[in-house]
């Protein structure tokens, strides 16, 4: 078993070094001679790499001298005091220069060009300190790896004999976040309808709001209030709202928002983590709120706990480091003070074994469980892989956030399949053993407090297509055969909705959008699927088949409006073309192609009647939709579609009701909420993701938007707020 890095222990780092501390350093190092050659040479090399660097990127604004220009000196006690966080630094250039064109210094440029900067102030500004200086700058900056780049928290401190304007604004910013209430377990159950805490608002996953101020017939007056562009990366950003504040996080940096006014309380930056480890393919979509604290997911799979009143860094948790494809993409659940959150990534060879469902003390960062996610050898239900050993089981990925059922006191997954389908494919190595693969395509629940699986429920066995079933659960109040019933339902890449009940998993029935090919029937009773022989996959033969791996759904969640117990679906129709590679690192690779029964029109969206098991209506477009739903008690359904339009529709009829062209599309998931008495909708445009850019070859005429990642703020005016 791979050792688990940073688990059972609180982390912690070392004290910021201060250039007194720096200072002292290089001199003990001067006089001990205790720098190594090799590392003193590369550091030198480094620091000569960094001045060339500032040369050509940053000498026309700072100086060659650093004694400033167009930008401010670099150089002096000023420079030194702002600068005294040495990894900030790196973090800074990497982040923001120039200013033309931030964030494309290659990382190891903008650690040289910091090297030289702090190099050239502990000379005096008059030359290069000597090469065991440099060796101990380059430690200073590699010594608090994930530090913040934001300064004292993200808050704008004040500066001594500065203007009052600037004291007015630190003022203003720090009373606004004052007024933030604390988060409780009471508000996770039962949220202020102005506020969106966590990923689908509540915890029984409905993705709705409860808001009317704008509503079916005044949305059509819906404007903007502002936008504000954010830092670049795959999007699927999720924010979150309380007390009128947005809280938004784009590949590390977070910042806290006043939606009002649109001014940036406070910001949180990751940046050199993110630079250093390339452009993320999946970032993580969501964050949560709870007591005091805002809990964000990192690119490099750690937990943090920022202060939401001060953006200041509370706790640290390396959850595991992986071998590469590991990642937190989904949002983290919090219930009876856990942080509860999966992991994705589990493919090919990188992570044998499979994925896992971990909890986390929320107000400390210590690990309370963890569950696997790929049942073990000799364990319940462990023989379900065909014989095959632990380190030949791969996939169980937790691509989205999970829910809780609080009557039943269940949290709820939903695990995808596996890449590496050779084990499922070959003839039965024991008599007896199944190759259904669990725990893949699975609905788990687990006790919020032990981890412990209280019931599962598998709704694809030996799923060798990637038709995962790993998206939203929501638990609901059902009539079903003519009976109320607790269920949870879910919908699987399929277009399949399977509704089972909620307090034992037992089966109890499916809805089949009807975009799909690969399965043929349904059992009743089980809700066992039959699939199409023709689809079976072989070596190196092209098999054809609906839905493409993106799926009829994919993460854009539903929204589920239990009033009129609709649930509202966001699809795309294609086809695939799927051949099995033995011995590859995923083994399936796919080739999609266009669904001719789609007419050309490859989008839409579906309002599905569950208890009574058929569609309301269904709208249809040529652009593949790209948000997940958001409905309202407004009667409107928010959407969103890869042409980027951004729309409302009626959620009785489908009829479009207000729609605009954004910049960029928005592959996101929309949020509305109140502040200071107005309601607003926000929505985040962007793309790269794996289903975004899925989709782009389905429709060749849409042209793809430039990169970059903005956030949209919606509202009506005033005059047209009551009608």
């Amino acid at each position: 078993m791979r050792q688990k890095m940073g688990i059972g222990r609180i982390a912690s780092f070392p004290v910021t070094p201060t250039w007194a501390m720096i200072a002292a350093c290089v001199a003990s190092i001067a006089i001990t001679g205790a720098a190594r050659a090799s590392e003193t040479q590369e550091i030198a090399t480094s620091a000569i790499t960094g001045q060339s660097a500032y040369n050509s990127q940053c000498a026309s604004c700072h100086g060659k001298a650093l004694q400033g220009a167009f930008g401010p000196p670099l150089k002096g006690p000023a420079f030194a005091k702002k600068w005294s966080d040495t990894r900030k630094l790196q973090a800074y250039i990497s982040a923001e220069m120039p200013p033309g064109n931030p964030n494309s210094l290659a990382p190891g440029i903008s650690r040289a060009i910091a090297i030289f900067l702090l190099g050239k102030n502990l000379a005096g500004g008059s030359g290069a300190p000597a090469d065991s200086a440099y060796s101990t700058l380059a430690e200073a900056i590699d010594a608090q790896p994930g530090a913040s780049s934001s300064e004292g928290g993200g808050i704008l401190a004040p500066i001594e004999n500065f203007d009052g304007t600037y004291q007015n604004v630190v003022a203003r910013r720090s009373a606004r976040l004052a007024e933030l209430g604390d988060v409780s377990d009471a508000d996770l159950v039962n949220p202020a309808p102005g506020d969106w805490l966590q990923w689908r608002r509540t915890y029984d996953g409905h993705g709705f709001s409860p808001l009317t101020s704008i509503k079916a017939s005044n949305v059509g007056s819906l404007t903007v209030a502002w936008s504000l562009a954010l830092k670049s990366g795959s999007n699927g950003i999720i924010p979150l709202a309380h007390d009128g504040i947005l809280f938004v996080n784009s590949s590390g940096t977070v910042s806290a928002i006043d939606a009002k006014s649109s001014d940036i309380l406070w910001t949180f930056d990751r940046a050199a983590e993110v630079s250093a480890m390339g452009p993320p393919v999946t970032q993580p979509r969501g964050m949560a709120l709870y007591k005091t604290m805002l809990l964000v997911p990192t690119l490099d799979n750690h937990l943090i706990a920022l202060d939401m009143r001060t953006g200041k860094l509370v706790w640290d948790r390396l959850i595991d480091p992986g071998s590469g494809s590991l990642r937190v993409s989904g949002a983290p659940l919090i219930v009876r003070g856990n942080v509860i959150l999966g992991l994705s990534g589990c493919a090919g060879n990188a992570e044998p074994g499979g994925c896992f469902i971990v909890a986390l003390n929320a107000m400390t960062g210590k690990e309370a469980w963890r569950f696997h996610t790929i049942a073990r050898p000799g364990e319940a239900n462990g023989d379900s892989w065909n014989g095959a050993p632990i380190d030949e089981r791969f996939g169980g990925s937790l691509w989205t956030g999970g829910t809780y059922d609080s009557e039943n006191n269940l949290i709820l997954f939903g695990a995808g399949q596996t890449y590496r389908i050779s084990a499922l494919m070959e003839n039965v190595v024991v008599p007896g053993v199944s190759n259904s693969a669990l725990y893949t395509d699975a609905t788990l629940a687990l006790s919020p407090e032990s981890g412990k699986l209280v019931w599962f429920y598998q709704h694809m066995a030996r799923d060798v297509w990637d038709m995962d079933w790993g998206f939203e659960r929501q638990v609901a109040d059902l009539y079903i055969r003519g009976r109320k019933q607790r269920v949870v339902m879910t919908m699987g890449k399929l277009g399949i909705l399977d509704i089972l009940d909620a307090r034992t998993g037992k089966y109890l029935s499916s809805y089949d959008m009807g975009y799909q090919t690969l399965v043929t029937a349904i059992d009743p009773a089980s809700g066992k699927k039959t699939t199409a022989a023709s689809a079976e996959p072989m070596v190196g033969k092209a098999i054809s088949m609906c839905p493409f791996a993106t799926g009829v759904r994919n993460w854009p969640s539903t929204s589920f409006d239990s009033a009129t117990g609709r649930l509202f679906v966001p699809f795309n129709r294609n086809c695939m073309d799927l051949i099995w590679e033995r011995g590859g690192d995923f083994e399936i690779s796919y080739r999609a192609r266009v669904d001719e029964r789609a007419d050309g029109k490859f989008g839409g969206m579906a309002a599905i009647d569950v208890s009574a098991g058929h569609a309301t209506w269904s709208t249809a477009q040529r652009a593949p939709s790209a948000t997940s739903a958001l409905a309202t008690a407004g009667g409107i359904v928010f959407d969103g579609t890869r042409d980027r339009s951004f729309r409302a529709l009626d959620s009785k009829t489908g009829r479009e009701l207000w729609s605009l062209q954004l910049d960029g599309v928005p592959s996101a998931t929309p949020i509305t909420f109140m502040a200071e008495g107005e309601q607003y909708v926000a929505v985040t445009t962007g793309g790269g993701n794996p289903n975004d850019i899925g989709l782009r070859s389905l429709t060749p005429d849409i042209a793809n938007s430039g990169p970059g990642v903005r956030l949209w703020l919606f509202k009506l005016p005033r005059s047209n707020e009551a009608r």
